[in-house]
């Protein structure tokens, strides 16, 4: 078996989703795997390296040889996928099944993710907060230069992304979400997506209208926002 087959933990595979690659049909992989604590995660399962129900990565690849001319493309997410050094055989082999290749990140380790951009066609960046919220929000310390920076390299790369603001009125008031938005922009940030953040409960943790945050910030190429 390849280092993938071997060692790429998988937490779950959804087969089709039309959001999480935007303008293609794609399959996402859960990666198992990260190292932040953010106080909002949707995926909590996937923070242990380990899950109760991986799914082996040669299950996952043998999938994706039968659903060739049906999807467009392949996200790999988490947890954090650059938590695992088998990420880039991974997305060799499915590149070489034909496939178009999508990472999203919170880009906790810049080297690594300046490694697989060379692999991708598209890449989705969460941006969290402030530099000065960072630590406080991952439980992470350093965690704003890890992010910041992996910012830097994608957008240096030239490569197709958006940048995703997962919004959470306790580190996102609208001036904070205001100010962060004019960094990005400063930047050179073109493309972002917003997002309400939701409790376990399914409620918003926004009570701000993020339409007229968007309208607001209409001098990007692109910002729109996100529900589902």
């Amino acid at each position: 078996m390849t280092a993938a087959n071997a060692s790429l933990r998988v937490g779950g595979v959804t087969p089709l989703t039309t959001i999480d690659y935007p303008g293609e049909l794609a399959a996402v992989v859960f990666c198992q795997g990260c190292p932040w604590r953010c106080t909002y995660c949707q995926n909590a399962h996937l923070q242990p390296a380990e899950g109760d129900d991986q799914v082996p990565w040669g299950d996952v690849l043998g999938f994706f040889a039968r659903r060739r001319n049906l999807l467009d493309a392949v996200v790999f997410s988490g947890g954090e996928p650059t938590l695992q050094s088998a990420l880039p055989a991974a997305l060799k082999e499915v590149r070489a099944l034909g496939f178009k290749t999508g990472l999203h990140t919170a880009g906790p380790y810049p080297m690594r993710l300046a490694r697989v951009l060379p692999l991708l066609d598209w890449v989705g960046l969460d941006i969290k907060a402030l530099p000065e919220d960072y630590d406080r929000l991952t439980a992470t310390p350093q965690s704003a230069d890890a992010a910041w920076r992996s910012l830097t390299l994608l957008l240096e790369s030239g490569l197709p992304y958006e940048v995703r603001v997962t919004v959470d009125e306790e580190y996102l008031p609208a001036g904070r979400l205001d100010a962060l938005l004019d960094r990005l922009r400063a930047l050179g940030v073109e493309r972002v997506a917003l997002q309400p953040c939701r409790d376990p409960a399914g409620r918003t943790c926004f009570g701000g209208d993020l339409g007229q945050v968007a309208r607001r910030h209409a001098d990007f190429r692109e910002i729109v926002v996100r529900t589902g």
